[in-house]
Order: structure tokens, then C-alpha cells, then sequence
């Protein structure tokens, strides 16, 4: 008795078997307790059957609704298909005139608007408001006004060179 443990209310405690001593022979009474036992410890929860069930469920009506759409399009293609050929003089122009009605109703949506944003601009630039580039449109503008003023110059200088070399090639002129 000395080598027995006894719980705080005195009960004697069981050794728990180890892994080994769990499969050791056993009385044909014990066999089946332990069999019993095994199966309980590695048999599901109630929760996880309930899960495995939905889920078989789900998995069979999505397989039979994939089935059914498939074979609804292959019968619809098996129908509609000659009735497609048999009518396509009529519906290949038609469909491009309205590729063609959808861009143009596209483009001059864009153009609408690209003008709208335009006209803001430079009324925003014209009022004095300094819209976002008005200081590249100034730069740009005394640019050209300096460019001009240069050629101005210029051809006033090459232009009175090209009247006298005229007057020396011709002297009665």
C-alpha cells in the first residue's frame, strides 16, 4: 500500500497506462472495454459531424446547380446556334453600326468635356485667378514675345543688307 497515491477525498488513484501498456494483452472482458475507449477518444464531436454534414450538403447542391447550368448553356448553344448563323446578315452590321454610334457618342462626350475644363481654365486665366500652369503660359508668352522682338530686329538688319546689295548688283535700279 505504500506505493498506492490517494486522492485529497482518499481514493486510491490508477497509474495511467502508458502507450505501451495500452496494447498489451488483455482479458477478452478488457479487450473490448479498451477497443470501446479507443474509439470513443478518436470519434468526432457532435460540432464536427454538423460541420462535416453542411459541408457535403453545399458541395452537392453546388456540384448538381454547376451541372445543371452546364448542360442548360450546352443546350442553349445547341439550339440558338443555328438561329444565330442563320441570322447573322442581319446582326453583324448591326452591331457594328452601334460600335460605331457608341464611339462616336464616347468621343464627343470626352470632347464636351475636354472643352468644358478648357473654357474654365482660361476664363479662371483671363480673370485673374492664376489657375494651375498659368505661370508656364507667361513664361511661354514672353518667350514668344522676346523670339518676335529678335526676328523683328533681325530682319530689319538682314532686310537693309539685302536692299543695298540690291542697289549694288543693279545701279540704274
Amino acid at each position: 500500500m505504500a506505493d498506492r497515491q490517494h486522492h485529497a477525498h482518499g481514493e486510491p488513484v490508477r497509474p495511467v497506462a502508458t502507450h505501451r501498456q495500452a496494447y498489451t494483452a488483455a482479458p477478452a472482458s478488457d479487450s473490448s472495454t479498451t477497443l470501446l475507449r479507443r474509439v470513443q477518444t478518436h470519434a468526432p464531436n457532435s460540432t464536427q459531424v454538423v460541420g462535416f454534414l453542411t459541408l457535403a450538403v453545399s458541395g452537392a447542391v453546388l456540384l448538381l446547380l454547376t451541372g445543371l447550368t452546364l448542360t442548360g448553356a450546352v443546350v442553349a448553344l445547341i439550339f440558338l446556334a443555328p438561329i444565330a448563323l442563320l441570322t447573322s446578315p442581319i446582326w453583324v452590321p448591326v452591331a457594328f453600326a452601334l460600335f460605331v454610334l457608341a464611339a462616336a457618342a464616347l468621343s464627343t462626350c470626352t470632347f464636351l468635356i475636354a472643352a468644358a475644363a478648357g473654357g474654365t481654365w482660361m476664363y479662371r486665366y483671363f480673370t485673374g485667378r492664376h489657375p494651375v500652369g498659368a505661370d508656364r503660359v507667361d513664361y511661354a508668352r514672353s518667350r514668344i514675345a522676346d523670339t518676335a522682338s529678335h526676328v523683328k530686329d533681325y530682319a530689319r538688319e538682314y532686310g537693309g543688307y539685302l536692299h543695298s546689295r540690291a542697289k549694288d548688283a543693279a545701279p540704274g535700279a
